[in-house]
């Protein structure tokens, strides 16, 4: 379990890095006025762009907690098998959770 939680952290890295050039893109059409808006408010209300944004929830949410996690061990707390397996579930369950919550609350909003 602890190869894989290590690659699915650097694979959400990388995910993240890909999403700030939606973050951005989505900034520039802010400052290029209505037109430029509704162009990229259509691509991220689109279903690919919907899916693309929860799999980002989801690498920001699992880097985080993950993060968290390296940050214990970093104080010296948490090596043991046990300790480490139970981090590891808590930061993949509490990423699908929290992931589940946004989106949840995006939707009941009305924001979507």
């Amino acid at each position: 379990m602890g190869n894989t939680l290590s690659i699915l952290h650097r694979a959400t890295g990388v995910a993240l890095a890909c999403g700030s050039i939606a973050l951005a893109f989505w900034l520039v059409s802010l400052a290029g006025g209505e037109d430029s808006y509704r162009t990229a408010y259509r691509a991220f209300a689109s279903p690919l762009g919907l899916l693309l944004l929860a799999g980002w929830s989801f690498a920001f949410f699992y880097h985080l907690f993950n993060g968290m996690r390296h940050l214990f061990w970093d104080a010296g707390w948490g090596f043991e098998r046990r300790q480490r397996q139970a981090s590891g579930w808590f930061a993949v369950i509490g990423a699908l959770i929290a992931t589940v919550a946004l989106w949840a609350i995006l939707w009941h909003g009305g924001r979507l």
